[in-house]
């Protein structure tokens, strides 16, 4: 099957030419025609199946009739990055159409993007930031035609579930909905039933990880972590690597070792600016870093091709969380790898992946590498500086005596 079989608008289909899109996944075989018959649709599928070009395509075809500059289909993103990921499709496959979209969110200026909501068609949003236009009165969503929910599971996990029904509420009733995920909690099964009519499931491959991955665990003691990774990272051959760690400052702190081992490293995580987070994801898909250091919140949404190594350098929280995170390498019909460190603490959640997996996990060990060499006596590596002394302001001493005296003359009157 090719993609000049879905009949789509001349305009889009030359987008998709231009695309050099040939072959349609499984996930773009089985929903494209659905969502152009104007079926209401849940598509469960991991995330690098191709699903943005699933729902993109039908929308592009649908609003190449009908009225212009004003917003026709909106589709909710859980994360920036995710967010301008969607836009530059719609770019790339309506590059023909002269069909405009525009991203919203938060950490930017506010006023450009009203300018841009007045001569757009397609709004891609991240909740919060929308909301912030709907109470503003800077975003006309009465002409909505089709409403999409991208990875729907995330949006629930960063808490998004309540703008999401405040922002469903302000749309019309009569309008397609298509809500896409890779896991279907109940929290999601619920919001489907209550906002899709009638809808249509499509389901590619959710049973567990994709299985173009092959899945590591290497033991080692907390305090050897680094150490290890080094070693691997030198007697591997890697393109890309994207490296999780579970907080904000261990993904800093190790980007930095990184950068000072004579990688091309970068940290991707909840501190930095918009600006910074766009430069960062920009030299991570153009080569110009090979190491991306990130924490699940700032990971979500990347969407890089050619990773060839994703590496737990801690161990996710739930078993949804290491799908997600080993879901970006093994992608577009190429192989991955997916390394895990594990320490004693985290047997419970092993278990639990290997259940996902259906299948025991590979247990490592890496020749050479001295294993038994002791902890330190205190950390080290990822201990946060103290914090500098805090001079009180003088306001503050004089008060602070003030109240001293009161103290001490009260006292001597009792």
């Amino acid at each position: 099957m090719e993609f000049n079989t879905f009949d789509l608008h001349p305009k889009v289909a030359d987008g998709v030419t231009a695309a050099r899109y040939i072959t349609p996944t499984p996930i773009q075989e089985q929903a494209i025609p659905l969502v152009m018959q104007g079926h209401d649709i849940v598509g469960l599928a991991h995330t690098g199946t191709g699903k943005t070009a699933a729902f993109v395509l039908p929308i592009l075809h649908r609003l190449m009739t009908g009225g212009r500059k004003h917003v026709r289909a909106l589709v909710l993103a859980p994360t920036r990055e995710l967010a301008e990921q969607t836009h530059e499709a719609i770019g790339t496959l309506g590059s023909r159409t002269g069909l405009k979209s525009v991203t919203v969110y938060g950490g930017v200026g506010f006023n450009p993007q009203v300018d841009k909501l007045k001569r757009s068609e397609i709004v891609v949003a991240c909740p919060g930031r929308l909301l912030d236009h709907i109470n503003q009165g800077t975003v006309d969503l009465s002409h909505l035609e089709v409403l999409v929910l991208d990875e729907a599971d995330r949006m629930f996990d960063m808490g998004f579930l309540p703008d999401i029904r405040k922002i469903i509420k302000r749309v019309p009733a009569k309008r397609q909905t298509l809500l896409f995920s890779a896991t279907m909690p109940d929290d999601i099964l619920r919001l489907a039933h209550e906002v899709l009519k009638e809808p249509l499931t499509v389901r590619v491959n959710t049973t567990g990880p994709v299985s173009s991955v092959s899945h590591m665990l290497y033991p080692v003691g907390q305090h050897l972590k680094t150490p290890l990774l080094l070693e691997l990272l030198r007697h591997t051959d890697t393109e890309s690597v994207l490296i999780f760690t579970r907080t904000k400052h261990r993904a800093k702190r190790l980007g930095e070792q990184l950068g000072k081992a004579g990688y091309q490293a970068a940290s991707l995580q909840g501190n930095l600016s918009q600006s910074k987070r766009l430069a960062v994801m920009a030299g991570f898909r153009n080569g110009t870093f090979q190491i991306l250091v990130a924490t699940d919140v700032a990971a979500r949404g990347i969407d890089v091709t050619q990773i060839s190594h994703v590496i737990n350098y801690d161990m996710p929280d739930t078993a949804d969380a290491y799908t997600h995170r080993i879901g970006r390498t093994g992608r577009n019909a190429k192989t991955g790898d997916a390394f895990t460190f594990i320490t004693s603490d985290d047997e419970d959640m092993v278990r639990s992946i290997e259940r996902v997996l259906h299948a025991k996990v590979k247990r490592c060990t890496l020749d050479g590498f001295d294993y038994k060499k002791a902890a330190p006596s205190r950390d080290t590596e990822f201990a946060r500086p103290p914090r500098p002394p805090q001079r009180r302001s003088e306001k503050k001493k004089t008060a602070s005596c003030k109240a001293h005296y009161e103290g001490a003359q009260f006292a001597g009157h009792r």
